[in-house]
């Protein structure tokens, strides 16, 4: 699913994207070389970040 059509950002990239940055959405969308445009993204982008970094770090307790 496409969380960006100005950027033709998914949800997949986004979630790989997150993992990288460790910044907000924005930073997150600097890391794969874009930016946010009209921003109603943002808030959804930010959402699935912190989704996919807290499933990470309850990962990493579980190693």
């Amino acid at each position: 699913m496409y969380i960006c059509i100005c950027n033709a950002i998914r949800e997949t990239e986004l979630r790989q994207a997150a993992l990288k940055s460790g910044g907000d959405a924005e930073s997150t969308y600097a890391t794969m070389g874009k930016k946010p445009n009209c921003g109603q993204c943002l808030i959804k982008a930010a959402r699935i970040i912190a989704q996919e970094r807290d499933l990470a770090s309850c990962e990493n307790l579980a190693v």
